[in-house]
């Protein structure tokens, strides 16, 4: 049975009336701006401690994490909460980031100054909209992936065989996973605090279903169908008209960052864009937009141009 507050808040005890959008309250999308820096997470080892670290500052605060990602140059969070309690979250796993980047790579500060954008969502569609959003991220972003096999997100969780057929992945499974003792935890999860006496483990990751209420978010969507249906149907534009967005890509920003070097030594004998001006940028822009099908605002990422000053010119 479901706290009578939450089911409210989230419209689960509403009737369906086709047509009609029912209204839900304390939830918000946030994101961080893809943007603003090259990488956040270098290496699978980087997104590992990244996907404990969201048990870890998810222990601290009092919300309910409906979907999540984790990209390399950004993140996206669906919150439960209180706008304040949900705030911090998001702040606090933010700077947790910057700490593990500073310990391993010696990058002092830097996601001190990442924006960190936010929308309330005020109906249920929508919130069906933005959580397959989410979940969509990573295949829209052109990695190789399926939204609900990618492993640094929530996304294999909801409607998923939790039984013992081949057919069910070992994240959702909960195959071949083990239990640790405290002290073992904390040396895994690289924390002075006690996470919890026993946990279990998927690949040295605390399996998200830990945090994660999928079974909560199965109750949104009602049925496996509805959720396909929402999967299919969730565009980057119905999200973006409400700030908060995330650049539709359809190369790997892995690739294009090695044909963004290719061209800069060919046009200009460089190595990087760092020693490249204003104009020269411009024409490695235009370049990369005319030889590869990639976004304006994956292509501003790469050449370090400020997307709104310079779209109309490419």
């Amino acid at each position: 049975m479901l706290p009578g507050q939450i089911a409210s808040d989230l419209a689960i005890d509403a009737p369906f009336v086709k047509g009609k959008d029912n209204p839900v309250r304390n939830c918000w999308h946030f994101s961080t701006d893809g943007n603003a820096v090259n990488y956040l997470f270098h290496d699978e080892a980087d997104f590992k401690d990244g996907m404990n670290r969201v048990f870890l500052v998810w222990k601290k605060y009092n919300v309910t994490i409906l979907a999540f990602t984790l990209m390399d140059t950004h993140v996206h969070f669906v919150l439960h909460g209180a706008w304040d309690e949900c705030n911090r979250f998001v702040h606090e796993y933010v700077r947790q980031t910057s700490q593990h980047l500073r310990i391993r790579f010696g990058e002092e500060r830097k996601l001190s100054s990442v924006p960190i954008h936010h929308q309330e969502i005020d109906t249920d569609r929508y919130l069906k909209t933005v959580i397959c959003y989410v979940v969509k991220n990573a295949p829209v972003g052109g990695i190789p992936f399926n939204g609900f096999d990618y492993p640094w997100s929530s996304g294999p969780l909801y409607f998923r065989e939790k039984g013992s057929s081949w057919a069910a992945p070992l994240w959702a499974g909960h195959v071949q996973s083990e239990v640790y003792g405290t002290r073992e935890a904390r040396v895994l999860l690289k924390t002075r605090h006690t996470p919890g006496p026993r946990l279990k483990l998927i690949d040295e990751i605390v399996f998200p279903g830990t945090y994660v209420p999928y079974e909560l978010v199965e109750m949104i969507f009602k049925s496996h169908k509805s959720y396909n249906f929402f999967l299919c149907r969730s565009r980057e534009d119905e999200v973006d008209a409400r700030g908060g967005s995330i650049s539709l890509l359809s190369i790997p920003i892995q690739e294009m960052r090695q044909h963004k070097t290719e061209i800069c030594r060919e046009l200009f004998g460089e190595r990087t864009v760092k020693k490249l001006n204003t104009q020269e940028r411009l024409r490695l822009a235009k370049t990369l937009r005319a030889r590869y099908n990639s976004s304006l605002k994956q292509i501003c990422r790469l050449t370090g141009l400020v997307y709104e000053e310079v779209r109309h010119l490419l």
